[in-house]
């Protein structure tokens, strides 16, 4: 039996209720894999529960098969998550009752800037905010095709990652107002995670470093809508040898049908658990119990990246 006896620390007291919400825009790949081993072993060692959510908004991008693949992948490597699948195509009724009360507060307006006007401009001025507030004192022809923006302030939104630290911003000096409904009628990414979040009963959140930003943004919803913000903790992202993160994006390959239990363990190494030589021989059960009896997650703490290795 592989045991230890190293003390753990623990991120919160209280239950966890933490998700994983990936994209059907493609195969789950290495990198999303670390986040989804991560969440999931933060939430079962604090028995805690561990949802699934699929961010299919955008019916473009969005297809079948790829929510399938993803479904496939997490049981095929251990991680079974709690209740069933929540679908963000399913629950657009609550992010139009999310944009009515911001809209009705005076919080929003419409906007008909387009991204590469607005690319143009930050050629030009690239010391602006990434939106500089063109409509927002404009009266816009509603008829027309129109995105929404928030409007924000220069009050500094806070929040504690206990891995990278206290973390704070002034979004009209950083994002400036940004779009929490598309001119398409898409809700905005980070207003439907906010929404999705609160409805789900979210107290903890995994995610990459590279949404920072995002957790800054949601965090200033959260507040204009009364929402309790969960606790947000940032994991480093796998970088390949060029340090450019792996994403779909830049054609990371599928991990579908790696060899499950190297894979496991490998994971285990990257996320700095220090699991011993003999597990990588063990059913995947075994590497999945001793991975959440061990779970340290303080060994992240101030890592934002990690190389890899090209073991897929």
């Amino acid at each position: 039996m592989v045991t230890s006896t190293e003390e753990k620390t623990s991120l919160n007291p209280r239950q966890n209720r933490s998700r994983f919400a990936p994209s059907p825009t493609g195969e789950l790949h290495w990198g999303s894999l670390f986040n989804a081993l991560a969440s999931y072993l933060q939430a079962r060692s604090q028995q805690g529960e561990w949802l699934l959510r699929i961010d299919d908004l955008d019916p473009a991008r969005s297809h079948q098969r790829f929510i399938d693949s993803i479904l496939y992948t997490l049981e095929r490597f251990g991680l079974q998550w709690d209740g069933g699948v929540y679908y963000q195509s399913q629950h657009t009724e609550h992010y139009q009752a999310a944009v009515d009360v911001l809209c009705k507060n005076n919080q929003t307006y419409a906007c008909r800037c387009s991204r590469k006007q607005l690319k143009r401009y930050h050629n030009q001025h690239p010391e602006t905010p990434d939106y500089p507030g063109f409509c927002r004192n404009k009266t816009i022809d509603t008829r027309s095709q129109y995105a929404l923006r928030v409007k924000t302030n220069r009050i500094p939104v806070v929040f504690s990652d206990p891995l990278q630290g206290t973390q704070q911003q002034i979004l009209a000096q950083t994002s400036g107002d940004f779009i929490i409904m598309r001119s398409d009628k898409i809700t905005g990414y980070h207003l439907a995670s906010v929404v999705d979040d609160f409805n789900m009963g979210i107290n903890q959140a995994l995610r990459g470093y590279d949404l920072l930003q995002s957790s800054i943004q949601q965090c200033y919803l959260q507040q204009l809508l009364g929402y309790p913000t969960p606790q947000y903790v940032h994991l480093p992202v796998i970088v390949d040898t060029g340090a450019i993160k792996l994403s779909k994006q830049t054609g990371a390959k599928p991990i579908t049908h790696n060899p499950v239990v190297e894979t496991l363990f490998y994971l285990l190494i990257q996320l700095r658990q220090k699991p011993p030589p003999e597990l990588r021989h063990l059913p995947r059960k075994t590497i999945i119990d001793w991975a959440v009896a061990n779970w340290n997650i303080d060994r992240l703490k101030g890592c934002t990246k990690i190389k890899h290795q090209n073991q897929e």
